[in-house]
């Protein structure tokens, strides 16, 4: 008797294993995979920030190093420039490149620093590379285009727009308006962060109040007269150390 209550047992056990296993779906299956672009907060590179360097790569006339910064870990390149594992390095402010895919060296990267160069030795004797002449292929430009000597005088206002210096001085008002001004190009940055960069100023204005930012699709040339029609943003935090008190985002730019 007690044989035949056993074997019962055992036999609702494994009918009951059996069922449970008709309905499961296998772990895999249900998984979601991650989204390309869903990486760890990316590391910000302040002015000075140093480090060891843990990884270098050199590629087509750039040195690429990872930097160790003892509680954080970041990507910077610049023009080529001898460096080992293991040395003491210093990054300054770069331009950041988040979800950087380089066709020279075929290779992904969360975020690379791209900087006019990178300091190597120790805070007493440090020395930077010279620039490279040329950009290799499939990196974006280091830097930016910019002249401190851009004529700005006779820059009319634009009919219906501000200068510089009035939408700083009503910025609490014009903040989340359309606006329009006209002034002359003193710096651009192509390609940062999927988007081009133009530094505007008219004449109008004191230092710290006399350039205006605007972030654009279209091109311009240092010293070329623009009119901008976009939507004033006050104080805008990019990360990355890009913070603006104004900007305009996607402006129409036309050049005249």
């Amino acid at each position: 008797m007690k044989k035949q209550l056993l074997y019962l047992s055992i036999g609702a056990l494994v009918l009951t294993m059996a069922a449970g296993c008709k309905d499961e779906t296998p772990k895999t299956a249900a998984e979601p995979q991650a989204p390309a672009e869903a990486t760890a907060p990316a590391p910000t590179a302040t002015p000075g920030k140093s480090g060891t360097v843990a990884e270098t790569i050199n590629a087509a006339g750039y040195t690429y190093v990872q930097v160790d910064t003892g509680s954080e870990k970041f990507w910077a390149a610049a023009p080529e420039f001898k460096v080992a594992v293991g040395d003491s390095v210093a990054v300054p402010e770069g331009m950041p490149m988040p979800n950087y895919h380089s066709k020279t060296l075929n290779r992904d990267f969360d975020l690379v620093y791209f900087v006019p160069a990178i300091m190597v030795g120790g805070a007493g004797d440090m020395t930077a590379a010279a620039p490279a002449a040329e950009l290799p292929s499939g990196h974006p430009a280091i830097g930016a285009a910019k002249a401190d000597n851009v004529d700005l005088t006779g820059i009319v206002k634009a009919e219906g727009g501000k200068t510089i210096e009035e939408i700083y001085t009503g910025k609490t008002e014009l903040a989340g308006q359309q606006i329009t001004v006209r002034g002359k190009v003193v710096k651009f940055s192509p390609e940062i962060m999927g988007k081009n960069w133009i530094h505007l100023q008219d004449g109008t204005g004191a230092e710290g109040t006399n350039d205006l930012t605007i972030t654009t699709t279209s091109t311009a040339n240092v010293g070329d007269t623009v009119v901008v029609t976009g939507v004033l943003t006050t104080d805008k935090d990019f990360g990355h150390g890009y913070q603006y008190a104004l900007i305009i985002e996607d402006g129409q730019v036309t050049a005249e």
